[in-house]
């Protein structure tokens, strides 16, 4: 059964002086513009396409490769709007219409925004919703504490970052826990950091402290070496200066200094770290 929207693998039934057509099975025969059509193919050949309807409502088959698929979530960017709404860029030669009514907020010409791509079951036409919450899973997670996952970056709150979880879920990423940079639209790894009473999800960027003490004392312990041996960082600085100087969060930092201490391998004052004599 021939998906629209997504990639399908047609044999080729005949060669027209525009083109080719393809066997759509259900669909009938699948047009294939010459423009697309590649070297040295021939009748009976299998090749992959992605099938979509054009503007005049007809089935067309391209061997085009657009930046996601039916299902996916993505970034893109309005190349234009009207009236009737917005058109997104999404690598082919018709854009990607998203509704007036499946606009979050209105679309402006030359932003880029997440969607989630969908097949409109009225008119059987690919389009896109930025008003994504509607296409979660709106059954409880099961995820575990410290789980690694996949997150987009979708949208920016008082609060810090919501990032879509593994396609299917939303959480939220706290503005003081962000100790690199992100922006909306990137695809990142996280962890989740905890599963509230009322099911909503905090995520963190980084493993949970008791996880990473290890590898971040042996971080900071380098860093010190190669700094010649003393860094001015104390428990007085900046959450920011502390992930620039080393890459973890000020948690685990004080974790880790804290072992190396135990350890006697560094000395901590008011300056800063600074290495002992001890090989």
């Amino acid at each position: 059964m021939v998906e629209i929207g997504k990639f399908n693998k047609l044999k080729v039934v005949k060669h027209v002086d525009f083109g080719v057509y393809l066997d759509g099975g259900e669909l009938g025969e699948i047009l294939m513009p010459i423009r697309y059509v590649p070297d040295g193919c021939k009748d009976n050949d299998v090749v992959e396409v992605f099938v979509y309807r054009d503007s005049e409502d007809r089935v067309i088959a391209t061997t085009e490769q657009p930046y996601a698929v039916i299902d996916d979530f993505a970034f893109l960017k309005a190349v234009s709007v009207n009236n009737i709404g917005a058109f997104l860029d999404w690598g082919l030669m018709k854009d990607l219409f998203v509704p007036f009514r499946e606009q979050e907020k209105t679309m402006e010409e030359g932003e880029s925004y997440v969607v989630k791509i969908y097949l409109d079951t009225k008119s059987d036409r690919i389009a896109a919703s930025s008003r994504l919450t509607r296409f979660l899973d709106k059954t409880p997670a099961d995820y575990k504490e410290g789980q690694s996952v996949d997150l987009l970056i979708c949208g920016l709150t008082d609060l810090g970052y919501k990032a879509v979880i593994n396609d299917s879920h939303m959480g939220i990423i706290y503005k003081n826990e962000v100790f690199q940079k992100i922006d909306i639209g990137w695809n990142v790894k996280g962890f989740i950091k905890k599963i509230r009473e009322d099911g909503k999800i905090d995520l963190s960027l980084q493993e949970a402290g008791h996880e990473r003490i290890g590898g971040a004392a042996e971080i900071i312990l380098s860093k010190i070496k190669e700094a010649g041996g003393f860094i001015p960082a104390t428990d007085k600085s900046a959450p920011d200066v502390i992930y620039k100087l080393f890459g973890v969060s000020k948690k685990v930092y004080k974790k880790a200094c804290g072992a190396l201490y135990k350890k006697r391998l560094i000395l901590i004052n008011e300056k800063g770290l600074k290495l002992t004599d001890k090989p």
